[in-house]
């Protein structure tokens, strides 16, 4: 596949999915959301209501764009939908695409004693930022040109990564302190990284205009992009994927008022407040021998005759290439959690997941700033919860999930998507494990 291919691709994606941020949107706070719950937090993994938890396979989504709103009951009405014709337009100077997929495969997770328990994770993942792109812009390459308006556009910072990867994780997490009523623990999950490819484009700034009467693009800057080599290889082979080394690092605090004395295991008396606090996805891949292409724009050209982005950047623009090795950062994110018992089953928590990229970094992915609040009915074998999430860019989600057993499966969107004429988000989860709880 070449370069020009590669960016079809993200332009593709842009154009018929939304994007997908966090995962498992709503689990994670179950007590007895098990391995899924270490993705979130290393440290719950000890002291839990587990002897073992075993993953087959769990696959999440997190999907969103500030550029356009679905209606999705015109998408479960049997008509047919056109993203084009279909969809609300949100266009500004920076608008925003994002797409996270997670996919767990076999894990597990097992108590080595009283104080200290294990795990291993399979993982595989893929993300995709668009940031700072004029909505205009992209509207008027997405229409090819046949638009009846003029435009003028001004990109600051525009910046977009596509990254695909694979994850090994070892999680090792130990009691700290238990004492009565204070119980501490703290984790961390050591990961491999596989790089499986990335695609990156950036400009820094990148202004001009769109005249309609005599079909001309006027541009001033500069427009670069480049792909791994893994990317660009149609036939990959195991030996070119590309190394790499992240971690999660967690700590959760527990108060059990009712507790009598620090000889009761703790999964045997309820908390009534944790906190937890962990910042996840710190690491990058390194791809070495990574293609870079610079585009210089400073330029007046004819529209009339755009077929495909391939051509017309290459029939129009000046370009020098390069090779050089690249680094791509995971998307390094805080997570903060309050979670408070009402009654012996109920429960509610409020969790904020935040970026630690910074939205204009280039060679990086994030995750969208999010703030839930979700209460739940908690089981051993059954769990019910309904996230409220107020998410970037101005969006609320309300959904459901809920675990019977060996299968989980929800949606942090799904009542707010069915309800709203114009969602910008949407995310879901499905999961199968098989557990085996503590007496």
């Amino acid at each position: 596949m070449n370069h020009f291919k590669s960016i079809l691709i993200l332009w593709c994606l842009l154009t018929f999915n939304y994007s997908i941020s966090q995962s498992y949107v709503g689990q994670q706070t179950d007590n007895y959301s098990g391995i899924h719950g270490v993705i979130y937090n290393p440290s719950s993994i000890v002291g839990s209501n587990f002897k073992t938890d075993i993953n087959i396979v769990s696959l999440s989504g997190f999907v969103g764009s500030d550029y356009f709103g679905i209606n999705f009951s015109d998408l479960l009405n049997g008509n047919s939908f056109d993203v084009s014709d279909d969809t609300e337009r949100f266009l500004s100077d920076s608008n925003n695409f994002f797409l996270n997929v997670d996919v767990l495969g076999p894990s597990f997770m097992f108590n080595l004693n009283k104080k200290s328990s294990i795990g291993v994770l399979t993982r595989g993942r893929a993300f995709f930022n668009l940031n700072n792109i004029n909505g205009e812009l992209f509207e008027t390459i997405e229409d090819e040109f046949e638009s009846e308006n003029d435009i003028s556009f001004n990109s600051k910072n525009l910046n977009g990564t596509l990254h695909a990867w694979a994850e090994i994780g070892i999680a090792y997490g130990r009691i700290l302190m238990d004492k009565n009523h204070h119980f501490v623990k703290g984790g961390v999950t050591l990961k491999y990284l596989q790089g499986a490819g990335a695609l990156f484009v950036s400009s820094p700034g990148f202004t001009g205009q769109y005249t309609r009467a005599s079909e001309t693009l006027t541009t001033q800057g500069e427009l670069n992009y480049g792909t791994s080599q893994d990317f660009d290889s149609e036939n990959l082979d195991a030996g070119d994927l590309t190394a790499g080394f992240g971690m999660d690092l967690g700590f959760t605090y527990q108060w059990h008022p009712k507790r009598e004395n620090d000889s009761i295991p703790i999964y045997k008396d309820h908390y009534k407040l944790k906190v937890g606090v962990s910042i996840t996805d710190i690491g990058a891949v390194n791809y070495e021998n990574a293609k870079r292409t610079s585009y210089n724009v400073n330029s007046t050209v004819d529209t009339s005759n755009y077929e495909d982005l391939e051509e017309f950047l290459d029939s129009n623009y000046s370009k020098s290439e390069r090779i050089e090795n690249t680094k791509i950062q995971l998307p390094t994110a805080l997570h903060v959690l309050v979670d408070y018992r009402i009654a012996k089953k109920w429960l509610v928590s409020a969790q904020a997941n935040l970026s630690l990229i910074k939205k204009d970094k280039e060679l990086a992915n994030s995750i969208i700033n999010t703030v839930t609040i979700a209460p739940r009915l908690e089981t051993k074998w059954f769990s019910f919860y309904t996230p409220l999430s107020f998410r970037q860019y101005g969006d609320f989600a309300c959904g459901g999930g809920f675990r019977l057993g060996p299968l989980t499966l929800g949606s942090g969107s799904v009542f707010s998507n069915l309800l709203s004429n114009s969602s910008k988000t949407t995310d879901f989860f499905l999961g199968l494990k098989v557990p085996i709880y503590r007496k």
